[in-house]
């Protein structure tokens, strides 16, 4: 079985096209980074968030996270459910949900105290596609293949990511 080693693609990595890049060139620990195009995040005709100061965490085998500044998001048409989980790099994450179902599935959630490497992350939330809509510029993101994972699968990135059928080795 392949194993990585954080110093080559897998040979089963999508190689990139022109303007593409892959999840297997994104460094661990992960890297934090300005994201250049405007986002949107919708629940049907509902606009979430609209943000053009919004950043993305890259982390090997993963599609980007977006994270959108709690000021550019409409606050009030979220509420906070009671569930934790605990990323490595990040620190403890609290989830919130649609305001009026907030016994429904996580729609966001965001780093209340991140760890001192991604300090950056505090007042940001981050938005799982599929569960609402966003948007990086013009394109719907796509979701990740995971109900724990909320990458943003765009055009301009290639996997196979973490999540997808078949990788529960990695």
């Amino acid at each position: 079985m392949w194993q990585y080693t954080g110093t080559e693609r897998p040979p089963f990595a999508i190689e990139p096209a022109q303007g593409q890049e892959s999840v297997w060139d994104y460094p661990r620990p992960p890297r934090v980074e300005r994201v250049a195009s405007e986002i949107i995040v919708m629940h049907g005709d509902t606009e979430i968030a609209r943000s053009v100061s919004a950043c993305r965490v890259l982390e090997t085998a993963s599609p980007p996270t977006v994270y959108v500044p709690r000021t550019d998001v409409h606050m009030s048409l979220l509420a906070p459910v009671a569930q934790q989980s605990f990323c490595e790099w990040k620190g403890v994450a609290s989830y919130l949900a649609l305001a009026g179902q907030a016994q429904g599935l996580p729609v966001a959630w965001f780093y209340p105290q991140p760890s001192a490497a991604f300090a950056v992350l505090a007042d940001h939330l981050s938005f799982y596609p599929g569960r609402v809509d966003c948007f990086l510029g013009d394109e719907a993101v796509k979701p990740q293949h995971s109900e724990f994972y909320g990458g943003w699968i765009t055009s301009d990135i290639v996997g196979p990511f973490k999540g997808d059928p078949g990788t529960q080795g990695w």
